[in-house]
């Protein structure tokens, strides 16, 4: 297994850098920096998408550099997801190797109840993962396959025996 390097710049003094919380983690937790941007205190409140909330862009307070021939996915937290509802709405998130920006973690409540995120929470998980060297190519037919068009549901919820 090749060993690859991430380079962390810190945009805020308070900033969390990604960091892995067991050795055998697949992702990074990335925590939110607040006050930052347009969070003017140190904590938010995400509320529920059915009782008028919003998607909310949250800051990290900081930047990277994914190597090349890589991506960033950012992932939402199992918990956070079972016990609450708070999940990222673009699931996985894609964070490309030519991003010099701010990291930003997109969330939404589909919960129940109004979810309070504190200067530091970690609420998401950076997975980087490798990409495959593609070429694309315009062709007037498609060659067949038994499932041929079918798509979404297509393919029935049940096992087939």
């Amino acid at each position: 297994m090749q060993i690859q390097d991430i380079l962390f710049k810190r945009l805020d003094d308070n900033a969390l850098l990604p960091a892995k919380h067991s050795e055998h983690a697949a992702g990074l937790d990335l925590s939110v920096c607040l006050p930052r941007g347009e969070f003017a205190s140190s904590e938010v409140v995400i509320e529920p998408i059915h009782k008028g909330g919003s998607i909310l862009k949250l800051p990290c307070g900081f930047a990277c550099a994914i190597p090349v021939g890589y991506e960033g996915q950012v992932r939402p937290r199992s918990g956070l997801a079972t016990k609450h509802g708070v999940t990222i709405p673009n699931s996985p998130g894609t964070v490309d190797s030519d991003y010099r920006g701010e990291m930003f973690v997109a969330m939404i409540n589909l919960g129940n109840e109004p979810f309070t995120i504190r200067h530091g929470d970690r609420v998401a998980q950076l997975v980087i993962a490798p990409l495959a060297h593609i070429r694309t190519h315009e062709v007037e037919e498609l060659d067949s396959t038994k499932r041929g068009e079918g798509g979404f549901g297509s393919t029935s919820l049940h096992h087939i025996r």
